[in-house]
């Protein structure tokens, strides 16, 4: 708790540091409530043929909506398991929650999922929490505050070239669908990079472009709980977020590609014919 209440008391926005405060201390209660449950045999149903969820999503939900509900009863909810998807992003102040990222990863006992939450208002994301239980890690970011890891400041990496860089990418849920598309555009960049890697958390992907672990990520079809907390640490961070044509993201588009920025050019030059932009 006191890496929270340290990034708060660093924030010179006193609203954006007690949102964050009140996000922190959410995602640590989750997270303690998936760590708890974590390894011990699971009741899965399924939203789609490979889409699932299961009793921890739906406890660390509540666990989260109960706790931001009594610290800011005055802010709505977009939360995964809850919630349906918008036609718009709501201009009301909105917490956006994904409880468990990595739910397939969860149900299969491998260790690699997250909590995040991120906070949206006029339509843009102010800040985010995305929280890793099992290794503790904890990131933070408000627009003007900085993004955080525990209690160092982060930064995207330095690295300018597609040759010497890591990147992440995810696969959809629909990939059935999507399969030829999703194999194009690794055939396309794969060959390019040091290395791609797909473990399967949107949320972490991010927050480790965040934190100059990986230096770029792109994914199609995410919905706002899986980007929200990560674009502002991203963002924060000194890296860039846009859709696959380069355009501004918003939490809506159908593709993101993240970066440390000076790798954004190389990386929307690769991945713009594959852009659903002009259908949206």
């Amino acid at each position: 708790m006191q890496r929270v209440t340290t990034f708060a008391e660093r924030c010179v926005d006193r609203k954006l540091a007690n949102i964050v405060l009140a996000a922190g201390e959410a995602a640590l209660a989750a997270g303690s409530l998936l760590r708890n449950l974590y390894g011990k045999p699971h009741r899965v149903s399924h939203k789609g043929t490979i889409d699932l969820v299961t009793e921890a999503d739906v406890a660390a939900e509540k666990a989260i909506i109960d706790h931001l509900r009594k610290a800011c009863p005055e802010i709505n909810f977009m939360a995964e398991e809850s919630t349906t998807l918008p036609a718009s992003m709501p201009e009301t102040p909105t917490w956006i929650i994904d409880p468990l990222d990595g739910t397939t990863n969860f149900a299969h006992h491998f260790p690699w999922f997250a909590t995040s939450i991120g906070y949206s208002e006029g339509g843009q994301v102010k800040a985010g929490v995305i929280y890793q239980p099992l290794l503790d890690e904890l990131f933070l970011a408000a627009r003007g505050c900085g993004a955080w890891l525990n209690n160092d400041k982060i930064r995207v990496s330095a690295t300018d070239t597609l040759q010497e860089s890591l990147l992440a990418t995810g696969f959809p849920y629909n990939i059935k669908e999507t399969v030829g598309d999703v194999m194009s555009l690794l055939a396309t960049i794969l060959p390019k990079t040091q290395g791609v890697r797909r473990a399967g958390a949107a949320a972490l992907d991010m927050a480790y472009v965040a934190c100059g672990r990986l230096d770029g990520f792109w994914e199609i079809n995410l919905k706002p709980w899986d980007t929200a907390a990560g674009l502002v640490l991203i963002e924060e961070a000194g890296g860039r977020a846009s859709d696959f044509a380069g355009n501004t993201f918003n939490l809506l588009h159908h593709d993101i590609v993240v970066s440390n920025t000076t790798l954004h050019q190389q990386l929307t030059d690769l991945l713009a014919s594959h852009s659903s932009a002009p259908h949206e």
